[in-house]
């Protein structure tokens, strides 16, 4: 029953040829990878609204402005660093194989932990938002809020692991109608203002304006740089691009880029025109009703879009996570099931893993965006000093054609992104970012231990060359010990020290007593037995039954 609800919501198996079949283009690599950039116009506006309006009343409207051309520009500093990655590591792994190679290994598991928190917390505040887009609409729906959130994160991680086809299928069109969408809504306003529009003032308290101070606009501008989250995941996938893959893309980097730059620009500048309270309801949504009014129908497909293109947001992480993970799991950073492909030649584990955080993060927030954007963007910006770092320093030691040039970006950009990371650090502190800057220490120490049992193990198993020809597996016997851990003696007991002897002729039995009597009992029938597999019995007060066998182990009385 289970394998065939399996087969239902997923689909058949897939053979390992079809793999080529699964990467794509420039037409659909450009939905999958730039939702969480574009669906950022979704809500980054609105955050920047919710720090200065509180304090500047109806100026916020012209700081908006300033502030996402500040960001913009950062946008186009990444997109032209992350162009000279794609060059130059053309088998994925973005910031955390650059970090690594460049700067040492401290620096990669730091890049890939800071943006393994990214891509969750992506998944996170885009379904949050989302919901949030309905829930404005439809405020009937506010008291499902979460469990909105948590049956949409399913159905996504249902739709992802069909596979990258599949999934692309199903989530790309949408993300063209919206930015289609956007473009209409923003030209539909702009007539409405030369024609003479000018839509009723929003209703601010005047008693609590302040004075615009630079740590309120560095505030409002932290919020706003969630807007470039996901610029990094075209690095990360550059593997899964039809050829030439380098190509492909660089192309939907640029093409990511310039959509950010109309629609999170045009959609900043429209709100000097329509301005909105966005403690009443979702940005979009907002101005949306303004330009096209409440009860029409393109003001319904502008709401229904904002809330699609929010959770589809969250497959840019769908998309990024499992590869991040799955070439730190190569290199050895996590557990090697996160490297291995599922039914559909998706990564499975990375996808049900990171759908599995998402849901308790949703939970625990209450799948309030505010709350979680705190937490959002700087480990994404982290990810991005180091990667801008890591590239600086390799212009730097393998010099090469323009390599001056080159040095120059990437280190201007890591400058602008770490200084983001100081902004971030101090402005969101209280609102969650200590939570980050726990988490990724800590992930740290786990991804360096797995290194090193990973170690460990391998140099247990490695066979050196020479050994390897010496060896006759016909002539050489099993010379290890073989330990036998009986509790009494019974048939299974007996099967157990039969079978040891096939294997080899070093065996010995052990028996770990809990009280006196059954020790001595033990000991009565096993000289009956006519073995000369030795019998060792130790008595155990504390009723312990491992540690005695593991100190034995450990002993000399082992040898």
């Amino acid at each position: 029953m289970f394998n065939n609800l399996k087969r239902f919501l997923i689909g058949r198996p897939l053979k390992n040829e079809a793999l080529k079949g699964e990467k794509f283009g420039v037409l659909w690599g450009l939905p999958i990878l730039s939702s969480d950039a574009i669906s950022s116009v979704a809500y980054a506006g609105q955050e920047i609204l919710i720090v200065l309006i509180p304090a500047v009343g109806m100026l916020a409207f012209r700081q908006l402005t300033y502030i996402s051309a500040a960001i913009i520009a950062l946008l186009v500093i990444l997109t032209l660093s992350y162009r000279q990655t794609i060059d130059s590591y053309p088998n994925g792994g973005g910031a955390f194989i650059v970090a690594k190679e460049n700067i040492g290994v401290i620096a990669g598991v730091t890049a890939g932990s800071a943006l393994s928190i990214g891509y969750i917390l992506t998944v996170a505040v885009s379904i949050a938002s989302g919901v949030d887009q309905i829930v404005s609409a439809f405020e009937v729906l506010e008291p499902y809020r979460v469990l909105l959130c948590v049956v949409i994160i399913i159905l996504m991680t249902i739709g992802n692991l069909r596979g990258i086809k599949e999934s692309a299928k199903i989530f790309s069109i949408p993300t063209y109608l919206f930015v289609f969408s956007i473009l209409i809504m923003l030209i539909a306003g702009m007539i409405k203002v030369l024609s003479g529009d000018k839509p009723e003032p929003i209703d601010i308290a005047q008693g609590t304006l302040q004075p615009l101070t630079i740590f309120l606009v560095l505030k409002a501008f932290t919020n706003g740089c969630a807007a470039l989250t996901g610029v990094e995941a075209v690095s990360n996938a550059v593997p899964n691009f039809r050829e030439p893959s380098t190509k492909n893309a660089k192309t939907v980097l640029v093409l990511l880029s310039t959509l950010v730059l109309i629609v999170f620009g045009g959609t900043s500048i429209i709100a000097n025109y329509y301005p909105v309270n966005p403690k009443e309801g979702a940005m979009l949504v907002q101005i949306a009703g303004m330009i096209f009014g409440s009860g029409n129908l393109f003001f319904y497909i502008i709401t229904g879009l904002s809330f699609t293109i929010l959770v589809l947001a969250a497959n840019t992480a769908y998309f990024g996570f499992p590869n991040l993970i799955s070439v730190m799991a190569k290199e050895g950073y996590v557990p090697r099931q996160l490297n291995m492909r599922g039914d559909r030649l998706s990564y499975s584990n990375g996808i049900i893993l990171l759908s599995a955080i998402s849901i308790v993060l949703i939970i625990s927030f209450r799948a309030n965006v505010t709350s979680l954007i705190g937490l959002y963007a700087i480990g994404v910006f982290i990810s991005f000093t180091l990667s801008q770092t890591g590239m600086f320093f390799k212009w730097l030691r393998e010099k090469g054609n323009n390599w001056v040039a080159k040095a120059s970006v990437n280190g201007f950009g890591a400058f602008v992104t770490f200084a983001v990371v100081i902004v971030i650090a101090i402005t969101k502190f209280a609102q969650g970012t200590w939570i980050v800057v726990i988490v990724i220490p800590a992930l740290i120490f786990m991804m360096l231990k797995v290194k090193k049992h990973y170690i460990a193990v391998r140099k247990q198993l490695r066979i050196k060359p020479e050994e390897l020809d010496a060896i006759d597996i016909e002539k050489e016997s099993y010379r290890n010990r073989v330990i036998v851990p009986i509790e009494s003696i019974n048939k299974s007991s007996i099967r157990a020290l039969r079978f040891a002897k096939t294997i080899s002729d070093n065996v010995v039995a052990f028996c770990v007593s809990t009280d006196e009597e059954s020790g001595k009992e033990v000991k009565e029938k096993y000289k009956r037995l006519k073995t000369d597999i030795p019998l060792i019995v130790k008595y155990s007060p504390f009723r312990k039954v491992v540690e005695p066998l593991l100190k034995f182990i450990e002993s000399a009385e082992y040898e």
